[in-house]
């Protein structure tokens, strides 16, 4: 008999009067990670890691909030359309974060922070620092769409194929019971680039030139493109793909070009 990974029975935990969404503590327990790391890169690269701690006081609600507007823009009919309920958008633990609204936010808040304040480094080497561990923080992250049980994909039967229960199947697909765990993929790529570029002899030399982070953009981009390409949860598309894709596509290319121009510009040693 084959055996699937099931999706958790519940998405809380209840502590008396307070309940404790686990999609909330993923996405808590990645920023503590992604402090962390940032921190230890930062130092690494000269630079006094408290910059990255009083920075984060700042570019964390931010970055929260960038990551919902887009998310809200990009599915407005879930919120504003029939049946919506314009209520559900402070509604953060039920899931809907958009990765690249959270980035643009986030990274916009960093930069005039590094231009107001007295920092011991640059913004370039703080994005090169902060790279790595944003990938690490998504990946931890996607747990969380677990515990909610969404964003999969088309259904399957593969062995790591993710069960879903018949409340949270799409409308068409109620009679299949498996489905691509996008959520794993997502996490799985995610930690691998991770890795490489904090394992990277090349990383670590062009680091502080602003090309890590520009790598990171066009790599997780790359992979988000096959998985958007396999999701089934409603989303809006232009001309028969979904918004996402183009999106990706966009910034894959967009940043592709731009680590390249970089790489040609930095000396050789």
């Amino acid at each position: 008999m084959k055996t699937f990974i099931p999706t958790p029975s519940s998405s809380t935990l209840e502590l008396g009067f307070f309940t404790i969404h686990y999609y909330a503590l993923c996405i808590l327990l990645g920023i503590v990670v992604a402090i962390w790391i940032t921190k230890k890169r930062y130092q690494a690269l000269g630079g006094d890691p408290n910059d990255v701690s009083d920075l984060a006081i700042y570019a964390i609600p931010s970055g929260i909030i960038g990551g919902r507007i887009y998310h809200v823009l990009t599915s407005p009919q879930k919120y504003f359309g029939e049946g919506g309920s314009p209520v559900a958008v402070l509604k953060i633990w039920e899931g809907g974060l958009g990765i690249w609204g959270a980035i643009a936010l986030g990274a916009l808040v960093a930069f005039i922070y590094f231009k107001k304040k007295s920092v011991s480094l640059t913004f370039a080497n703080f994005l090169d620092s902060v790279a790595p561990a944003l990938l690490l923080a998504q990946a931890i992250g996607r747990f969380g769409n677990w515990f909610n049980g969404e964003l999969f994909g088309r259904p399957t039967e593969v062995l790591w194929a993710l069960e879903i229960p018949p409340e949270k199947r799409p409308t068409g697909f109620e009679n299949f019971m498996t489905f691509h765990p996008t959520f794993l993929y997502e996490a799985i790529w995610c930690s691998i680039v991770a890795v490489f570029i904090m394992r990277s002899k090349f990383f670590r030399k062009i680091s502080g030139t602003g090309a890590v982070f520009i790598f990171y953009a066009a790599s997780y981009s790359f992979g988000r493109l096959f998985i958007e390409a396999i999701r089934i949860d409603d989303a809006n598309e232009i001309l028969g793909l979904r918004l996402n894709i183009w999106v990706s596509a966009a910034i894959f290319i967009g940043a592709s070009t731009l680590f390249l121009r970089k790489l040609a510009k930095i000396p050789k040693k």
